[in-house]
């Protein structure tokens, strides 16, 4: 199955480079299909995310009370997330959707372990990594020349000591790591969460270095998609929120107009 899968990703990015002739462009053109696969779940992701830090303070107050019956808490906060339809869960969704994609990325675009290449053939290995694909075809997968090699790590340019041909790499690197960090510093919420997003960024920084440069090219274009997806659903969450906020103030007006204190307070003047 999963063998099926990772050679399916490699002949769509394939096919995709058949059009337009370069790697490093079918691998951007393949984050922009798998992200507008996603839209519905990001933009589900972005209110609940929301919908959650409006609960936040009931969801502590349930914690601070059962704090000594742990089993009570999470009966009492299953209760609560039942009743005001909310899933903290549901922004991990497409985060867990794309870890497979990105895991045979991985595989598809980095080098093959000597137990692999034993195992297969060349014509066999070629249909399911490109490394070999390039190898069997005495080709390179640059992306426009200014990445010489999407196939290649940082980790592996640096040990070549062409520092020059290593900054598009680095910088893929540092992008890598801020696409960890920036979506969680533009959602609403604590600081000490913000606070683990910046770990997470530092530590991404190290498995950076010796992924792939097509890897790091998918997930970069895959974060920048996905932050402008966040900031258009946000303004959207942010105005439907605002109608309703607007909407539930004319409500009570209405009534409190319409109240017979108010009636009686109008007719004795």
């Amino acid at each position: 199955m999963w063998n099926a899968f990772r050679e399916g990703i490699f002949q769509i990015l394939l096919w995709i480079q058949s059009y337009v002739g370069d790697w490093g462009m079918a691998i951007i053109v393949l984050t922009v299909l798998i992200r507008m696969l996603l839209w519905p779940l990001t933009a589900k992701q972005v209110k609940a995310t929301y919908e959650l830090q409006k609960v936040t303070p009931e969801i502590k107050k349930i914690q601070d009370k059962y704090a000594d019956d742990k089993e009570k808490q999470q009966e009492e906060l299953m209760k609560f997330y039942s009743e005001h339809k909310v899933n903290p869960f549901s922004s991990c969704l497409p985060m867990i959707l794309q870890m497979p994609i990105f895991m045979a990325l991985y595989q598809v675009l980095g080098p093959v372990s000597a137990k692999t290449a034993k195992a297969m053939s060349e014509t066999a290995l070629a249909k399911i990594n490109l490394s070999a694909y390039l190898s069997l075809h005495n080709s390179t997968g640059s992306f426009f020349g200014i990445i010489p090699d999407i196939s290649h790590s940082p980790a592996a340019v640096f040990k070549t000591g062409n520092y020059l041909e290593l900054i598009p790499y680095v910088i893929l690197v540092i992008i890598f790591g801020l696409s960890i960090w920036l979506p969680q510093a533009m959602m609403p919420g604590e600081k000490s969460q913000k606070m683990i997003g910046l770990y997470m960024a530092v530590f991404m920084l190290f498995v950076g270095w010796s992924a792939p440069a097509g890897v790091l090219l998918y997930w970069d274009i895959s974060s920048i998609l996905g932050i402008g997806q966040q900031q258009l659903t946000q303004n959207a969450v942010k105005r439907a929120l605002g109608a309703n906020e607007e909407l539930v103030e004319e409500a009570i007006e209405e009534a409190d107009e319409q109240s017979p204190k108010k009636k009686s307070s109008k007719k004795k003047k």
